[in-house]
């Protein structure tokens, strides 16, 4: 029996099921050795869009569902969805299997603080004709993400860890990292404005914990890319965890505290950890 580490809540998103690069015996494996009181699937649970273009549903998609399902008969999970499982959304309310979607959710921590939960395509409003946001979304997009497959394959015959150069490019690129900027500033004035202490979210497939004035902002990432998940500990510390199964550390940082410049660069301040970044 595989050892447990248990939490108070896990938020996972973006896993993007349905697709080739779902990292879907990462996350599996993840979910064997984390459990907790309360879970949260942040959106984007199946690719709806990619599903309407070509079915692919291998066995270990299906063994994710089955996982939290068997999951949800002891502990409560909430499903909020995203833009790519929209379909969703038109069932507010409705349980199925123990898991209770909802259009966004209001979670408390421990040490009392409350945090909107929502997916994250709401905040693009401000944002919306960004060139990068068309480039997350399109062919380009796609390509990148199938060149990450073949070059982990590589890595692999060469005894190397994971590796992702998707994420790789949206840490370099200026234009990405503005847009990023952006879409955390939008999100956390939004949750301010609510009356919450922050915001939970994910869609654009980039871990990050920052505090924006007051406003804590916490994006969850992904099990595309990044390969990270969200947990709270049972006194209410938040933490990112990034799981990459038998590999030899972590390649890329999980951002810390300071925010990212205006010219799309990181501040001098900012501060990289191995992986993981607690608040």
């Amino acid at each position: 029996m595989e050892p447990t580490t248990h939490y108070r809540t896990i938020w996972i998103s973006d896993l993007h099921l349905g697709t080739p690069q779902a990292k879907a015996e990462f996350l599996l494996d993840f979910l064997r050795r984390h459990e907790a009181d309360r879970y949260y699937l942040v959106g984007d649970i199946f690719d709806g869009w990619a599903l309407r273009r070509s079915w692919y549903w291998p066995a270990s998609h299906n063994e994710v569902i089955q996982g939290l399902l068997r999951k949800s008969q002891s502990t409560n999970i909430t499903y909020v969805p995203g833009n790519h499982d929209e379909v969703a959304r038109d069932f507010p309310g409705l349980q199925l299997g123990g898991i209770t979607i909802r259009e966004k959710a209001v979670h408390t921590t421990a040490d009392d603080r409350q945090f909107l939960v929502v997916h994250g395509d709401e905040f693009e409003g401000v944002v919306r004709h960004s060139e990068w946001l068309e480039f997350l979304g399109g062919w380009a997009y796609s390509g990148v993400l199938m060149m990450d497959r073949w070059l982990n394959r590589l890595r692999r015959l060469f005894n190397l860890s994971y590796w992702s150069l998707s994420s790789y490019l949206k840490h370099t690129t200026q234009q990405a990292m503005r847009f990023i900027s952006d879409f955390e500033e939008t999100a956390a004035l939004e949750a301010s404005d609510e009356g919450f202490d922050g915001v939970i979210c994910g869609h654009i497939h980039h871990p990050r914990m920052r505090s924006i004035e007051e406003t804590k902002y916490v994006n969850i990432g992904d099990w595309v890319e990044s390969c990270t998940a969200l947990v709270e500990h049972l006194d209410g510390r938040l933490e990112l965890l990034r799981w990459i199964p038998g590999g030899n550390g972590t390649q890329e940082a999980i951002a810390t505290e300071a925010p990212i410049s205006r010219d799309g660069k990181a501040t001098p301040a900012e501060a990289l950890n191995s992986g993981t970044q607690s608040t």
